[in-house]
């Protein structure tokens, strides 16, 4: 294995090196697979029988998990490595030693980059390893115990410190690793699964995700969306996109670019819309995709995504997903194969079907005076989909996220800021008294000292600005800042608080948001 690390490339733009690569189509002209891991890896990692290598051939991961291990190969041990023979190891690692679909359910936020997702693990799997980097790292691996006792071998070895952090020196981190989280790991994300195997005999060739899908998303701070995406096949599991579609406020949402499939099922793209370069991270199996599209330079500028492809019959959104008792409005049908006449369930008239096609159904409804708060099942023909919320007052209002994070930047910097970006949830009671989900309200906002230190440091009027109508918070620079007391930085402890109107009655809601300091460790799994 060639040690020397290339020439002014740091482990940052490796990392963005990296990002890239996994989103870009591999070359046909690279060495393959096995090539590269007889003449690059075999110095290091020793042949084994079958044609395996030691430490490698007992591991699987994610695309991002695989990209992330040569990259730690490159930055800690001096790997040398075209971006050619990373992108084909990489395919060929998460094609044969992948994960199954269910082996990521669950988990697949930390792939998507929803970073202000709480988790919810074990306290023991928290502290023990959620404590570093997220719980999901770990889920999204498996690994013989064997392994998994070399893991925290290499934990020790690369970071000797960590006996000596927080939630470790109040312990015998060490011995509790091996003797407890070993075991636990090796039972709960064992090596040998038959999700697994089965998949591999089982999914579908590429092919078949060519054609044309219509899909639904929703963008914190803008609104929803829909339109339709063109996939063409480009080679092997590489395929060409292009994206039509527009928000609810007619606002345009077009672009063009590629795609790659791992695994059968895991597909990442790279999209230029309007301009800007997005990602897609997807889990695309049969005739549905769904994930999320977030910028490259800003995952926290992200949007939901669901798809069906068209030929298929699936009822994906109603937008917006909500009507008020006594009212009359507008709603739009997203899916694909839609056919027949829809239905919103008892006490919701349908007034007029404004438009129709196979992927689109607008229609004017009427919600009774007295119709029954609560959730409506919408069919179109034999077609279920997502509910309808009928409501006579709004009950509470919810922050969503109700926990976030921030971060300065800018400010001569290279690192760009982090935003906050958030939804007001209305919620209703039911006849029954319970409570449910009536949708996303438009609201105004403001942001407030979460405590009195907060307040007595004024870090409402340093940490940042919150745009009052879209619920988009824009930190503040980075770096000392002069005006504040003694010259810190623009970071800041905040409520969010949204105030929905419902009838001219303002009802409000508070999440939290922590405004901190730059991200500089941002590895593809956090």
């Amino acid at each position: 294995m060639k040690r020397r690390l290339r020439s002014g490339m740091s482990a940052g733009l490796l990392a963005v090196a990296a990002c890239i690569a996994l989103h870009s189509p591999y070359s046909l002209a690279a060495r393959d697979a096995q090539t590269i891991l007889k003449e690059t890896c075999q110095g290091c990692h020793t042949p084994e029988a079958n044609n395996a290598l030691s430490r490698i051939s007992h591991q699987r991961k994610t695309p991002e998990g695989w990209l992330m291990s040569i990259a730690r190969m490159q930055t800690m041990h001096g790997l040398q490595i075209s971006d050619e023979d990373r992108r084909t190891l990489v395919k060929y690692l998460a094609d044969t030693q992948g994960l199954a679909p269910s082996e990521t359910d669950g988990v697949r936020y930390a792939m998507e980059r929803r970073l202000n997702t709480v988790e919810q693990f074990d306290d023991q799997t928290s502290q023990m390893c959620g404590r570093c980097h997220s719980g999901a790292r770990v889920a999204l691996q498996r690994r013989p115990a064997q392994e998994w006792e070399r893991l925290v071998n290499f934990h020790l070895g690369q970071w000797p410190s960590l006996e000596y952090q927080a939630l470790s020196r109040d312990r015998d981190w060490f011995d509790l690793a091996r003797k407890e989280m070993v075991p636990l790991l090796a039972k709960r994300y064992p090596l040998d699964n038959p999700a697994w195997k089965k998949w591999q005999s089982s999914a579908p060739k590429s092919e078949a995700l060519a054609g044309d899908w219509s899909f639904s998303g929703h963008l914190p701070g803008k609104g929803e969306l829909a339109g339709v995406m063109s996939v063409t096949a480009d080679g092997s599991d590489t395929f060409k996109v292009s994206v039509k579609g527009q928000y609810a406020d007619g606002t345009p949402f077009n672009g063009d670019g590629s795609a790659i499939l791992y695994t059968g099922y895991e597909w990442r793209g790279n999209v230029s819309i309007d301009g800007v370069t997005m990602r897609q991270v997807f889990a695309a199996q049969g005739n549905a995709m769904q994930g999320r599209m977030f910028e490259a330079e800003h995952d926290e500028r992200g949007l939901d995504f669901v798809a069906a492809k068209q030929g298929s019959q699936r009822l994906l959104a109603v937008q917006p997903g909500y009507v008020k008792a006594g009212s009359e409005t507008e709603v739009t049908l997203i899916g694909s194969g839609l056919s027949g006449k829809p239905n919103f369930g008892k006490g919701v008239e349908v007034v007029e079907v404004v438009s129709q096609s196979p992927e689109q159904i607008k229609v004017k409804l009427k919600a009774a005076a007295n119709a029954q708060p609560g959730l409506r099942v919408v069919t179109v023909g034999t077609l279920k989909g997502p509910s309808l919320s009928v409501y006579s007052k709004i009950d509470q209002v919810k922050v969503i996220p109700e926990f976030s994070v921030a971060r300065i930047g800018d400010g001569g910097g290279s690192t760009p800021k982090v935003q906050g970006r958030f939804d007001a949830e209305a919620w209703g009671k039911g006849t029954d008294g319970k409570p449910y989900r009536i949708g996303v309200f438009p609201a105004q906002w403001k942001v407030e000292a979460f405590d009195d230190r907060a307040k007595e440091d004024e870090d409402v009027k340093f940490a940042g600005t919150m745009q009052a109508d879209t619920g988009v918070f824009t930190p503040g620079d980075a770096g000392p800042n002069p005006a504040r007391k003694m010259s810190t930085n623009n970071a800041g402890n905040l409520k969010v608080i949204a105030a929905v109107d419902d009838a001219g009655k303002s009802l409000t809601g508070e999440g939290h948001m922590i405004v901190t300091v730059q991200r500089w460790n941002n590895p593809p799994i956090p």
